[in-house]
């Protein structure tokens, strides 16, 4: 009998990076921010227009989750790209200038494309690299991180595609360039063969947290667990999501308060976010990632999460210091990044790796509320004056967070359809607290 013929399992990871360099031109987004502000837009218009593009990422994520199994993550992704490029086309077509234009090509039609195709490298990487799954997740979602670096270069010092083109030209050069990247990283997004399994893998125990007993979304929801990750993915990534769109308007407002000419605090603005952040975003995906398959995913929120906060309290302080501005932008790009390696990785120990692909688009709705509240929280203070207001809330929330990602413990299917209480959830979270070896306590 023939064996069946798998690919080599690392192409995967070619295509998920090709794909996710295209979904993280989310991440870009403050470079067109100073543009549209000289064609009249407010503050708080460009962070609606973010916080929409997040918001539409959030829920057509969930549904893509449902049809991912129908459609099948070739597809899937495909449209993902194809929408998203379309989105970008037709901010691009409606003069780039018209806040509802922009707004509904970039923000809800991109955003879409985006929600789309992001939950198919997560799911595909795990399925072929089960035992590392936190390593896997990372690289798979780094080129977010990293595609913000490019096409914000791309567009400013680098390309100077907004200067020499204009700002609808470049929207659609870029939706252009999305659809094809995406559609060559999408040939290698396939499932392996049924049953299949790496070399010297064995599959995992059907124990709580372990990633071997699958929850559907309706028990999921049903556990204490899902809302306090919930939570933490909330406040974590929102915090990182507001500095996004506030890297260069604060850092510009603060460097020139102490001294330093538009033009230079500019260039030291936009280079702490197309270069300090976005590479640190893109490595702090693949090192948290990596970190979390040694030392447990909850031990790695609790540190990733308590860490951002602390950053974003000093960073008040630092953002108007060239070399502290670098260091801030790079220690919140790190932090930031792990969100979207944990978080997927940490779904999958909890609610199993099989049902990743449907359960994690669930918990990413944590993104949209976080990606809602705290960009427009920090274009409506930033309109009153007060940016530092704006971290040192996001800086709370993250220590909130952390808190409460230190009370996650392991979930039973068979408690999942029981009616929830406040004394079982502390008395399972005390005994798993002395059972646990590698928790966080």
């Amino acid at each position: 009998m023939n064996e069946v013929r798998v690919m080599n399992r690392w192409w995967v990871v070619l295509g998920a990076v090709l794909i996710q360099l295209c979904l993280g031109a989310i991440y870009a987004w403050s470079v067109f921010t100073p543009a549209l502000k000289e064609a009249g837009w407010s503050k708080l218009d460009t962070q609606i227009v973010f916080a929409v593009g997040l918001a539409s990422f959030a829920l057509v994520m969930v549904f893509a989750g449902s049809r991912l199994q129908r459609w099948g993550p070739r597809v899937l992704a495909l449209s993902g790209g194809l929408t998203l490029g379309a989105g970008y086309l037709l901010a691009g077509l409606g003069g780039a200038d018209s806040f509802w234009g922009v707004c509904l090509g970039v923000g809800l039609i991109g955003g879409a494309g985006i929600g789309l195709g992001y939950v198919v490298p997560i799911a595909v990487g795990m399925r072929w690299f089960p035992e590392h799954k936190g390593m896997i997740t990372g690289l798979a979602v780094a080129g977010f991180g990293f595609g913000a670096m490019g096409w914000v270069k791309m567009a400013g010092s680098w390309g100077n595609l907004i200067a020499d083109l204009g700002l609808a030209q470049t929207l659609m050069l870029y939706g252009v360039a999305f659809a094809v990247l995406v559609a060559l990283g999408s040939i290698w997004m396939v499932m392996p063969p049924a049953n299949w399994q790496p070399p010297g893998y064995g599959a995992p125990q059907r124990r709580a947290g372990a990633g071997g007993e699958d929850f559907t979304p309706g028990e999921m929801l049903n556990t204490p667990q899902f809302y306090l990750i919930f939570l933490t993915f909330a406040v974590s990534a929102g915090a990182g999501l507001m500095s996004i769109g506030l890297m260069k308007l604060y850092p510009m407002e603060a460097l020139q308060a102490n001294g330093y000419p538009l033009a230079e605090a500019s260039a030291i603005a936009g280079t702490a976010m197309a270069l300090f952040f976005s590479i640190a975003n893109g490595v702090g995906r693949i090192v948290w990632g990596s970190l979390s398959d040694r030392w447990g995913r909850k031990r790695s929120v609790v540190y990733m999460a308590g860490s951002q906060g602390l950053i974003l309290l000093l960073f008040t302080s630092m953002a108007g210091n060239e070399f502290l501005r670098y260091l801030g932008a790079a220690l919140i790009g790190f932090n930031f990044g792990g969100n979207f390696a944990l978080f997927p990785a940490l779904t999958a120990d909890e609610f199993g790796n099989g049902a990743v692909g449907k359960n994690y688009p669930l918990v990413f709705l944590s993104y949209g509320v976080g990606g809602i509240l705290f960009p427009v929280l920090g274009g409506q203070l930033g309109d009153m004056g007060n940016f530092p207001l704006a971290f040192s809330i996001c800086g709370g929330a993250c220590l909130v967070g952390g808190m409460v990602a230190a009370l996650v413990f392991p979930p039973h299917r068979d408690e999942a359809h029981q009616p929830f209480s406040v004394h079982g959830f502390l008395h399972h979270a005390h005994l798993f607290d002395h059972e646990k070896e590698d928790d966080l306590f």
